[in-house]
């Protein structure tokens, strides 16, 4: 069966965990550590955690960072129940009341009036930076924060995605149109239910070490480490696909971020539309590797294209690992696949987005 916290927050422009699976059994040995510096949900670095590697993983993003941290070092069941209860019990629907009637129109025809107030009351009150409990909480909130909610009951929210948050705007009159209502929903007792089929899958019993850091700090941050990593295995921010501030902009703002979409506050490699940009980008990526693998290092990169040619791509990835000071190595052939049930079929249907992914394996001496 499936480990079921994988699928904790659903993510836009993510790969699934065999790609993990199926590279680590190909070139990482047992005991060794896998890097991630675009950890996302954190895909690799749980992955590995259950194949006995050990794993480090970074993700300048909140909501990259919560979720990976949670899923990576878990709390016990019996004290995530425990936690739950008591906030449940605390719970005082008027002391959040003047703080929902301040929030813009959309949060008022997304959630329920009781429902936006318990997600008030837990955004207020979750420590998720400190605490590995309240961690787990956080990303359990932000997996149902949103999502198709006429057909399950585990969103809190109105009819949206739940890979992406949609724009405030667009939001209500979609809602408006179609006089979609807000569902009520008890979040304590649905997040109640998400411990049960989460906590189905035992933890792992390793644990990573997860970095919430631009990957160009990795060498400062890793430095104690000593050239000990080995294996990378990542997917950088595809070239002009999604920005990440405005997709996840609900998750954000659960978080502590602005109650609205943001752009390049949190990331400086937030959606690339400049070529030159973005390979500079992957630039300092390379730089940041050569500075922190030890030797005779595999690296594994699956990158994006919208209309690119594969060969194209190679040799500039080739190009860009001059900057790593070290001798890189296209190991064999790319390997490109075709996306098949695009998420941005199910609210841009025809879109002409990322159509297909390219695998990368290269050995740095």
């Amino acid at each position: 069966m499936r480990h079921r916290f994988h699928s904790l927050c659903p993510y836009f422009a993510m790969f699934p965990e065999t790609f993990v699976e199926a590279w680590i059994n190909r070139v990482v040995p047992k005991g060794a550590t896998v890097l991630d510096p675009f950890c996302g949900r954190g895909t690799t670095p749980f992955q590995a955690l259950l194949m006995g590697r050990e794993a480090v993983a970074c993700d300048i993003n909140p909501v990259a960072y919560c979720v990976t941290r949670a899923k990576t070092n878990p709390p016990g069941v019996s004290n995530l129940r425990r936690r739950l209860s008591v906030l449940a019990g605390k719970y005082d629907g008027r002391r959040v009341a003047q703080q929902r009637t301040q929030l813009p129109e959309f949060f008022h025809h997304a959630f329920h009036q009781e429902t936006l107030g318990q997600i008030l009351y837990l955004r207020r009150t979750l420590r998720w930076r400190k605490s590995a409990t309240d961690c787990m909480l956080a990303a359990l909130v932000l997996g149902s924060l949103h999502g198709e909610s006429l057909k399950s009951s585990a969103y809190f929210s109105n009819q949206m995605p739940r890979t992406i948050s949609l724009k405030p705007a667009y939001a209500v009159r979609f809602w408006r149109k179609r006089r979609l209502e807000a569902p009520q929903r008890d979040v304590f007792s649905l997040l109640s239910d998400r411990i049960d089929f989460r906590y189905v899958s035992e933890p792992p019993v390793l644990r990573a070490e997860v970095l919430q850091a631009d990957m160009r700090e990795l060498p400062r941050l890793l430095h104690a480490r000593g050239n000990t990593i080995r294996h990378v295995i990542t997917s950088p921010p595809y070239f002009d696909i999604t920005n990440f501030e405005e997709d996840h902009w609900l998750r954000l703002w659960f978080l502590g971020n602005a109650p609205h979409p943001t752009y390049r506050k949190l990331s400086r490699d937030d959606r690339h539309s400049s070529p030159t940009r973005y390979w500079q980008m992957i630039c300092d990526f390379w730089r940041s590797l050569g500075q922190i693998l030890g030797s005779k290092a595999q690296v594994v990169i699956r990158l994006g294209a919208k209309g690119e040619d594969p060969e194209r791509v190679a040799k500039r990835l080739l190009a860009a690992g001059v900057f790593s000071g070290r001798r890189v190595e296209l190991v064999g052939d790319f390997e490109v696949s075709d996306i098949r049930n695009r998420q941005t079929d199910s609210f841009r249907p025809g879109s002409s987005g990322c159509l297909r992914e390219i695998d990368f394996h290269f050995s740095v001496a």
